[in-house]
């Protein structure tokens, strides 16, 4: 992800409370409401994306196609949906920004989508380590033997991790 700037801060309207949620229970269900509570502001970035605070905390990320939990949200409140849960190898080269290979892979959530985000988990203690776009459906990401299966764009540790604003 590249370094982030922001451009722009201010609170959003009712109307686009409810355009966030409906697009948040697109990508995650009845677990939307865990994370609209209280006051939310939109930050705009030099990225191309755009992320949320819900009680000044940075619980949201959005681009033109998607609202999905950041890594802080899911840490906050974990969901159990949209998981690819990788194993103990795998989490050195994630955490430092890594794509997502199907060597690694241990088990694909079936609401798996492609162009979709998923949480990326590690295997022992199921805790989200990076967010990252689906390569393939779930079936075909469990069929794939080698290879690249998602696209990374955020990980412990990157510029979205460490924004304070």
């Amino acid at each position: 992800m590249a370094r982030i700037l922001v451009k722009k801060r201010h609170t959003i309207r009712r109307s686009e409370v409810a355009r966030l949620k409906a697009g948040l229970e697109a990508q995650i269900g009845e677990s939307a409401p865990l994370f609209l509570t209280g006051q939310i502001e939109v930050v705009e970035t030099g990225t191309g994306w755009r992320l949320y605070l819900v009680k000044k905390k940075n619980l949201l990320m959005a681009s033109d196609a998607w609202v999905f939990p950041s890594l802080r949200g899911l840490i906050e409140h974990p969901i159990p949906c949209r998981q690819v849960v990788v194993d103990s190898g795998a989490v050195r080269f994630l955490a430092n920004g890594a794509d997502v290979m199907r060597p690694g892979i241990v088990s694909v959530s079936d609401d798996v989508r492609a162009g979709q985000p998923v949480q990326v988990v590690e295997e022992r203690y199921r805790k989200p380590i990076a967010i990252a776009v689906a390569l393939f459906d779930a079936a075909d990401m469990r069929n794939q033997e080698k290879g690249k299966s998602c696209k990374t764009i955020h990980f412990v540790g990157d510029d979205l991790w460490n924004l304070e604003v």
